[in-house]
């Protein structure tokens, strides 16, 4: 059965405000969803719908929150943005690569988080932008 998808296969998801389609490639060189600044040299996305959802909910911009399934085109690694600073082990199943994400389809019907919790997590970014602390490890 080798090669062949099944039904265990791993899904991954990225949460975003970008208006994509399938067959579309998520790639490097992009701004962060999260922080203005320099071009990133990796694209992220999650295992967990709850972490593509925090990505759809954070990121910057107007367009609509969206979430992505994915399919890395090549080698993945931690994210250590997540897994070193918030969650050792990484059990939010976040995930980086410096090969672009396809976009394999779109999920339409998910959940946000309740507003107070955003509000707490937009809180907690902008203390750290204002300490300089809004770093992410590219």
């Amino acid at each position: 059965m080798s090669g062949t998808a099944s039904v265990f296969s791993q899904s991954f998801f990225h949460g975003t405000r970008a208006d994509l389609k399938a067959g579309d490639a998520i790639i490097v060189g992009r701004p962060s969803n999260f922080t203005e600044g320099r071009p990133l040299s990796w694209v992220y996305f999650a295992a967990t719908l709850d972490a593509a959802i925090w990505g759809a909910e954070l990121a910057v911009g107007d367009g609509r929150e969206r979430i992505y399934v994915v399919e890395p085109t090549g080698p993945i690694e931690d994210d250590p943005n997540v897994t070193d600073k918030k969650f050792p082990g990484n059990p939010t199943l976040s995930y980086r690569s410096r090969d672009p994400l396809r976009v394999i389809g779109e999920v339409t019907n998910w959940q946000g988080h309740a507003p107070e919790r955003l509000q707490q997590m937009k809180d907690g970014l902008a203390r750290l932008k204002a300490e300089g602390a809004d770093i992410i490890i590219d």
